[in-house]
């Protein structure tokens, strides 16, 4: 099925964005394991496994449209040098993707694409489930200082 090229292309933006974060939520995952932050490990290499969940459908859907993915574009990696400044990366990577989504789903709609308008409006609701676990481990961090939401991510 021959899809929309501008919304091919924004699709595109979006898939580039899904594969920065990727790579971005693997190197924190990472350091926190190095550091010995078992939780948080998991829960970055878990945010960073729905973000290549993403990537597929988006990919999926690009080729069902007779688009070429583009897998060879990355935007600006942010990586944290400690904890509070991962979260503060990882919180405006979710930001930026939740308007994208948004912005991509009214196109969707625009140009009658109710199927991949739905395929966004999935992945856009997992995009607001990372933003609430930021934010809530950023309360944490508030409420309960650093160095005490540390010892809760240890094994």
């Amino acid at each position: 099925m021959k899809g929309n090229q501008k919304l091919i292309s924004v699709m595109n933006e979006l898939l580039a964005d899904e594969l920065t974060a990727i790579n971005q939520y693997m190197v924190h995952s990472e350091m926190c394991d190095d550091w010995g932050y078992e939780k948080l490990h998991k829960n970055f290499e878990g945010r960073a496994i729905d973000e290549m969940k993403h990537a597929e459908k988006l990919i999926g859907r690009i080729l069902f449209l007779e688009g070429i993915p583009v897998v060879s574009s990355l935007g600006k990696i942010s990586i944290g040098s400690d904890v509070p400044k991962q979260l503060a990366n990882d919180h405006a990577a979710e930001l930026d993707a939740i308007k994208a989504y948004n912005d991509a789903i009214k196109l969707a709609g625009e140009v009658g694409d109710y199927a991949t308008r739905e395929i966004l409006e999935g992945i856009l609701g997992d995009e607001d489930k990372h933003l609430d676990k930021i934010e809530e481990m950023k309360d944490q961090i508030e409420q309960m200082s650093l160095q005490i939401f540390l010892t809760t991510q240890v094994g």
